[in-house]
């Protein structure tokens, strides 16, 4: 009588990656759409990337998750670009979210402070001057 022969596992091959929002067994989830974030789509405040965005008060009970993060990120001067960023929403979405903001006089939005392109040329001497006195 002869052993039996052992055969050779062979690897199954592994089954296609599915896209991004599929759930298991034919479940969908769709992403969240941006305009239940930031509500209709009207004017919008004039914000740059490096507009400063400050709190004015503490998150209230009755705002939106976005917003909430937004006071609590902007206890301290942040630009509506790290806003962005910390909150990982697109810059439109969150300038009209900031434009609400402003408008409910939740936050308050500054000009970031501009540097001159040129230094002064009497400052550049006097330091110079005060280098060759040393």
């Amino acid at each position: 009588m002869t052993p039996p022969q052992r055969q050779r596992r062979r690897r199954e091959p592994e089954p296609p990656p599915r896209p991004a929002g599929h759930g298991q067994e034919g479940e969908q989830k769709q992403p969240e759409r941006l305009y239940t974030i930031t509500g209709t789509d009207g004017d919008r405040a004039p914000l740059d990337l490096v507009t400063l965005i400050v709190a004015c008060v503490d998150p209230p009970s009755s705002a939106t998750p976005e917003q909430t993060a937004v006071l609590r990120l902007s206890a301290h001067p942040l630009s509506v670009a790290e806003l962005s960023a910390y909150l990982r929403l697109p810059f439109s979405a969150m300038t009209v979210l900031l434009t609400d903001m402003l408008a409910a006089e939740t936050v308050h939005a500054r000009a970031p402070i501009v540097r001159q392109q040129l230094p002064d040329r009497s400052l550049l001497e006097a330091v110079m001057h005060g280098l060759e006195r040393l």
